[in-house]
C-alpha cells in the first residue's frame, strides 16, 4: 500500500469526531518547534467571560442604564443592527454602536474615559475588570490541563496567553510541573533554548495581591501603547513567528486581540519569507467555507472542529493530541493504538488508521522507531506493515517546513 505523497498535504485524524489535524503541524510539535497562543475561548469551561461577556459585565456594574441596552442584543448582530438608545447620552449610543460592531476594547476605553477620565491601573472599570476575573473559578478545565501538556517542548514548558487569569499555571501545578509567570515587558525573548519558557501573558495578567492594581492590556489605549508606542507585543510576536509555528486556541476571527494579533504578523508575511505557519482552531455547527476562505485569507492556516456540543471537540481534540504527543505523550496509548491498528492487514485497514500508524513511526527518532517496530513484529502484524515502517526510514522529507 503506497504511503502518502508529501508531508504537505497529510493530514491526520486522531479520532471520530476530533479535528483532523496537519501532519506537518504535529510533526514540528514532536521536534519542539510549536508555539500555543491563548485567548479567552480556554477559560469559559471554567466559568471566565469572553470579552464581549465581560463588557457586559462592567456596564452590568458602573452603568445599567446601557446595560439594559447591551444584555436584549444577540450575538452576531451586525452593523445595521437598530437599537433604541432613547434616555441614553451621546456618549453611551455612542458605546453602543461600538458594542454592535465588536470594538469592545473601543467600547472600555470609552467608558473608561467618560467615567474615571483616565487610563491608569487603579481606574474603576480596570477595578471593576479585576473583581469579576478574581470572581470566578480558580479551577482550571480540562482544555487547560490538556494545552499545559502540548506546551512542553522537551523538557521546558512555554506558552502564550491574552487572558488575564492564571489557570494554565494552576493547572500546570495540578500536572506536577511549576512554571514561572511573565507578563508584558518582563516576557523573555523568543528562542529555542530552555530560558525562553513558562505562561507568558502579553496582555498582562492580575496581580497575585488583590489589593494592586495590575498592567493591562485592555482598551484600545493599551493596545495603542503595547503594539504602537512600546511595541511590546509585535515584537515578541515578530520573533515568535520566526521560531515557531504560532497555534491560536479560544479565539474567533473577530475578537480584537486575534485583530491585533494578526495585524502584528501580516506585515512581516508579505516582507520576510522566514516566518513559520501559522494555525488556528476554527468551530462552527454547521459547514462555512467562507469563514474558512476568510481566515486563510488572513495569513492563517484554519484547523476546523464541530463546535457543537459546547466546543467539546476542540478539548477532547487537544486532550487526544497531549495522550499521543511524541515529547510527552503516554506510551501506554501509543502502543495500543498501534497493536489496535495491525491486527487488522493493512490493505484492509481504514485510510485513518493507516496515515496514524505512518505518522507515529514518522515523528519518531531513531530508537523510538525500533522500539515500536519491535511492538509491531510482536504483534504478528501483516508484512505490508512491516514494509511500510521500512520505507518510511527511506524517507528524505520529514514534513519540516521552513
Amino acid at each position: 500500500m503506497p504511503l502518502a505523497a508529501s508531508a504537505e498535504d497529510r493530514v491526520i485524524s486522531l479520532g471520530d469526531g476530533l479535528a483532523s489535524l496537519p501532519e506537518r503541524l504535529l510533526l514540528a510539535h514532536a521536534r519542539g518547534e510549536v508555539l500555543f497562543i491563548c485567548g479567552a475561548g480556554i477559560s469559559k469551561p471554567a466559568g471566565l467571560p469572553d470579552f464581549r461577556e465581560l463588557v457586559l459585565d462592567v456596564y452590568g456594574q458602573l452603568d445599567t442604564a446601557v446595560h439594559t441596552v447591551l444584555a436584549g442584543l444577540p450575538r452576531g448582530v451586525c452593523n445595521q443592527w437598530q437599537v433604541a438608545c432613547e434616555g441614553l447620552t451621546e456618549r453611551q449610543t455612542a458605546e453602543v454602536k461600538r458594542f454592535i460592531i465588536g470594538d469592545y476594547d473601543v467600547v472600555l476605553g470609552m467608558l473608561e474615559r467618560r467615567l474615571d477620565d483616565q487610563t491608569r491601573g487603579d481606574s474603576g472599570v480596570r477595578r471593576t475588570v479585576a473583581e469579576r476575573l478574581r470572581s470566578g473559578a480558580n479551577k482550571p478545565a480540562a482544555i487547560h490541563m490538556a494545552l499545559m501538556r502540548l506546551a512542553d517542548r522537551g523538557g521546558t514548558k512555554t506558552i502564550v496567553t491574552t487572558n488575564f487569569d492564571l489557570l494554565l499555571e494552576i493547572a500546570s501545578l495540578r500536572l506536577r510541573s511549576r512554571v514561572e509567570t511573565y507578563a508584558l515587558g518582563s516576557i523573555p525573548r523568543p528562542s529555542r533554548q530552555s530560558e525562553f519558557s513558562g505562561v507568558l501573558h502579553i496582555h498582562g495578567t492580575l496581580d497575585k495581591n488583590s489589593s494592586r492594581s495590575s498592567e493591562l492590556v485592555l482598551t484600545d489605549q493599551d493596545f495603542g501603547e503595547f503594539y504602537l508606542r512600546r511595541r511590546i507585543v509585535p515584537d515578541f510576536i515578530y520573533d515568535a513567528a520566526r521560531l515557531f509555528h504560532l497555534v491560536l486556541v479560544g479565539y474567533s476571527a473577530n475578537d480584537p486581540p486575534m485583530r491585533y494579533l494578526l495585524n502584528a504578523v501580516a506585515a512581516d508575511g508579505k516582507r520576510f519569507d522566514d516566518l513559520k505557519e501559522r494555525f488556528t482552531f476554527f468551530g462552527t455547527n454547521v459547514p462555512d467555507l467562507v469563514a474558512l476562505e476568510d481566515w486563510k485569507g488572513r495569513g492563517i492556516t484554519p484547523i476546523h472542529y464541530d463546535s457543537n456540543g459546547g466546543h467539546n471537540a476542540l478539548r477532547a481534540t487537544l486532550d487526544r493530541w497531549s495522550n499521543l504527543s511524541a515529547i510527552n505523550g503516554k506510551k501506554e496509548v501509543v502502543d495500543a493504538e498501534l497493536f489496535r491498528i495491525v491486527k487488522t492487514n493493512r490493505a484492509a485497514a481504514a485510510e485513518v488508521d493507516r496515515d496514524l500508524f505512518d505518522h507515529f513511526f514518522r515523528r519518531s527518532n531513531a530508537s523510538e522507531r525500533v522500539r515500536l517496530a519491535s511492538l509491531v513484529s510482536a504483534a504478528r502484524a501483516d508484512i505490508d506493515w512491516l514494509d511500510a515502517i521500512v520505507k518510511i526510514g527511506t524517507e528524505k522529507e520529514r514534513g519540516r517546513k521552513s
